[in-house]
């Protein structure tokens, strides 16, 4: 009996690769963002989904009902999938970021380093994976789609298969894009990682 998480990014918002949004109210999806979801929901369309849960961020959220509208599973919020809490470091560029002492020792050492908020990639892992460790226990068999973050999906990724944070730089989880796992009494697999939106369409997956 397999139970399966189709871990997905929030589609693209206008911050995107430019400012570091964390936990910053507003960060709409962009309409090209509403298309990425609308491509992921009607891949999922018809598809055994059991639950949709969601980041309490904007852009999340949003994500979630596009999802809704287009498969019937309607979305929960869950804040054990919220972002990173970035603390002052949220609004400011990338581009200013990069000159920040503390910023550079946060990608450098993810093992070790902290936010200006405290927060960890230890602390992200350990409640996205307690999260779907409750849910497994709960719903044996279930699938489920887990709307999150970036680096929130990476830290799930990192503890479920034993990588060091430190790798995180090493693989890239874009913007509106399927990662899925699927567990089973022999443990955790990875069934595909970083399933985009436009690969979906294009690619003639859908």
């Amino acid at each position: 009996m397999n139970t399966v998480f189709h871990l997905l990014r929030h589609a693209s918002h206008g911050h995107v690769g430019a400012v570091l949004t964390g936990r910053l109210a507003g960060a709409p999806l962009t309409p090209f963002g509403s298309e990425q979801a609308l491509a992921i929901g009607r891949h999922l369309m018809g598809k055994k989904l059991d639950a949709v849960y969601t980041s309490p961020r904007l852009r999340a959220q949003q994500t979630a009902e596009i999802l809704a509208r287009e498969t019937g599973v309607e979305s929960e919020i869950a804040p054990e999938l919220d972002e990173i809490d970035f603390g002052s470091w949220s609004g400011r560029s990338f581009e200013e970021l990069e000159r920040d002492p503390a910023w550079k020792l946060w990608n450098e050492e993810r093992d070790t380093a902290a936010t200006p908020a405290g927060d960890t990639m230890a602390a992200t892992a350990a409640r996205i994976t307690g999260f779907m460790d409750r849910l497994r226990g709960e719903y044996p068999g279930n699938t489920f789609v887990l709307v999150s973050h970036s680096d929130v999906i990476k830290a799930a990724l990192c503890q479920t298969f034993g990588i060091p944070f430190s790798s995180v730089h090493d693989f890239e989880i874009a913007p509106a894009s399927i990662t899925t796992l699927s567990f089973d009494k022999d443990g955790p697999s990875l069934v595909s990682r970083n399933i985009e939106a436009v690969r979906l369409t294009v690619g003639g997956i859908a």
